[in-house]
């Protein structure tokens, strides 16, 4: 009887001790760092470096950027916290990397809650591009001064790779690859949804930090192989080569580890 008791009077107590954690967090924000580290393969990104591809052809960039936006997490309980619309898109530029090649995006006032899932999309969506060019504020001035803008009607970059490719044939030939979405008429917008390997805590009294990594190669070998020398050394706003670009583009990031510290 005592025995039964005791159990019974533990299972009361774990029920309030969990309620009392949710309690805990109702109300609480928290801010949230994504790191995104660019390799190629398994090897760091260094701006004029010369890396292979599969097929023979090699390359080698002096710019790196891409258009990151509708960041979302996932939590332990199947809920998702959007980040706000405002607020929710960013160019991550490899020249902005810290001495470790980290991109960091600070997400700040993110519901406290444990989340075990992030997804984001690469370029800018349809709805927020229906927006006109005012609904875009702030950022269609710095998207326009990253050189990640056509014009307006036109639209965006999404990704901004320039540099050189060689082959057996030649070397050092002009590389330039603006992948992005033509107005309305097509849409290369591309969401990702990553795992994280273990939970996300977000509480304001800590700051966790998603390491994502980002393998540039991906965007030539993954859906789709594709050649330079055959006319992807130029991808600006052709309706098949960008969907392609798009396509790999999309399976470039996975996440390498969390830091909940």
């Amino acid at each position: 009887m005592k025995f039964t008791f005791a159990l019974l009077l533990c299972a009361v107590l774990s029920s309030c001790s969990s309620d009392d954690d949710m309690e805990d967090l109702a109300g609480q924000t928290g801010d949230l760092v994504i790191k995104f580290d660019n390799g190629v393969g398994d090897q760091d990104f260094i701006f004029q470096t010369s890396y292979n591809k599969s097929n023979g052809e090699s390359f080698k960039l002096e710019t790196l950027k891409y258009i990151i936006s509708n960041i979302r997490f996932k939590d332990d309980e199947g809920n998702v916290f959007m980040y706000p619309s405002e607020k929710n898109v960013f160019i991550v530029n490899e020249a902005d990397g810290n001495n470790a090649g980290e991109i960091w995006v600070t997400l700040e006032d993110i519901d406290a809650a444990n989340y075990t899932e992030v997804t984001f999309g690469i370029g800018i969506d349809q709805d927020r591009f229906a927006l006109g060019a005012d609904g875009q504020g702030d950022f269609l001035t710095e998207a326009e001064n990253e050189g990640m803008l056509w014009s307006w009607a036109t639209g965006f970059k999404f990704i901004r790779f320039d540099g050189t490719y060689s082959t057996s044939t030649v070397t050092d030939e002009g590389l330039n690859l603006h992948m992005g979405s033509v107005g309305t008429a097509l849409d290369n917008y591309k969401e990702t949804i990553l795992s994280l390997p273990n939970t996300v805590l977000v509480r304001n009294e800590k700051t966790p930090e998603i390491h994502i990594k980002a393998d540039i190669l991906k965007a030539f070998e993954s859906v789709t192989s594709v050649n330079f020398a055959d006319g992807y050394d130029q991808v600006h706003v052709d309706a098949v080569e960008t969907p392609v670009i798009a396509a790999n583009v999309a399976t470039m990031f996975s996440v390498h580890h969390v830091h909940n510290d």
